[in-house]
């Protein structure tokens, strides 16, 4: 690995950080941006039940109790090496070195509702998903986690917004070995 300009070792492929409130496409964006790239698509979801990374279940919120050290230490080697993709809603707990590109998708209130209805949400977890959209939470959380020029906020309300983002996304993978 070299070195780059901030001191810090430079990995051959960098790691990028997908997050956003739920519904936003984080999914259908790693998904599809690991396939023209070649990267590693980690959805910390998916993880977290595969791997059983968790305190046990929020009955209120109908989720998973995250435990947030155990997923830092099952990814910590994946993401010393490089050319992952990590899928998730939140962004705070991560080591700040293992992200050379922190990506908030944003999606338009009433878009999100929609979509956030068709998969069951209801009470407190569809408000409080709805609200964290409209404070964007998640932007200033990246931004208050990462240094802000590897943080970027992209409107996903739609596929033609995804297919842009997932084009985007790949130009700056190509490009990345070039950058300082």
């Amino acid at each position: 690995m070299a070195e780059n300009g901030g001191g810090r070792k430079k990995r051959e492929r960098p790691n990028i950080l997908i997050t956003g409130t739920p519904g936003t496409g984080k999914t259908t964006t790693s998904t599809a941006l690991a396939e023209s790239t070649n990267l590693r698509h980690i959805n910390v979801g998916d993880l977290v039940k595969e791997k059983n990374l968790h305190d046990g279940w929020d009955d209120e919120f109908d989720c998973y109790l995250i435990n947030e050290d155990l997923v830092c230490d099952e990814l910590e080697d994946l993401m010393e090496e490089g050319g992952n993709i990590v899928d998730h809603h939140g962004c705070d707990f991560f080591p700040e070195r293992w992200f050379d590109h922190v990506v908030v998708l944003q999606t338009e209130n009433s878009v999100l509702y929609d979509r956030l209805t068709k998969r069951g949400y209801t009470g407190k977890k569809l408000s409080n998903n709805i609200e964290c959209e409209i404070f964007q939470v998640l932007l200033e959380e990246a931004k208050e986690s990462y240094p802000e020029d590897i943080v970027v906020a992209l409107k996903s309300d739609c596929i033609d917004d995804i297919n842009r983002n997932v084009s985007t996304l790949t130009d700056w993978v190509r490009n990345w070995s070039s950058l300082p």
